[in-house]
């Protein structure tokens, strides 16, 4: 199972999904921390959907492709952490609901790759991401 164990992503993201998570609480937004980590297994069952799996493609990476496959000296380190903003105690998964658009805001301000974004190469609105380059 997928983690979404805040430890288990990357050093340098540690403290900007902190900061994500007390930002989006402070706009009136109560976000849940779906993925942080994921095994090779897992990306590749995720790839599988919309190709040789029942359901929509949700993923364009293969195991070790994907930010959250990521890991230093054999440890979880994800660089990336999927979300969900709550409504009224549920999941709003409705990309047109306007706490998706209060997290990306968050997730930019904060130097973080949104993929909800326009011209996203792959819209992913849960998905953000460490930019290149940093660690």
């Amino acid at each position: 199972m997928a983690s979404r164990n805040l430890d288990d992503l990357h050093p340098a993201l540690q403290p900007l999904a902190h900061a994500f998570l007390a930002r989006c609480q402070d706009a009136g937004v109560t976000p849940l921390i779906t993925c942080t980590w994921r095994s090779g297994a897992e990306q590749d069952a995720l790839y599988a959907q919309g190709r040789s799996a029942p359901g929509p493609r949700v993923t364009n990476a293969r195991a070790g492709q994907s930010a959250h496959n990521f890991t230093l000296n054999g440890q979880p380190a994800a660089r990336a952490f999927d979300v969900v903003p709550l409504v009224a105690g549920k999941p709003q998964w409705d990309a047109g609901h306007p706490h998706w658009q209060i997290m990306g805001r968050i997730g930019t301000e904060l130097g973080l790759n949104w993929y909800g974004r326009p011209g996203a190469p792959f819209r992913e609105f849960p998905h953000f991401e460490l930019v290149k380059g940093i660690a």
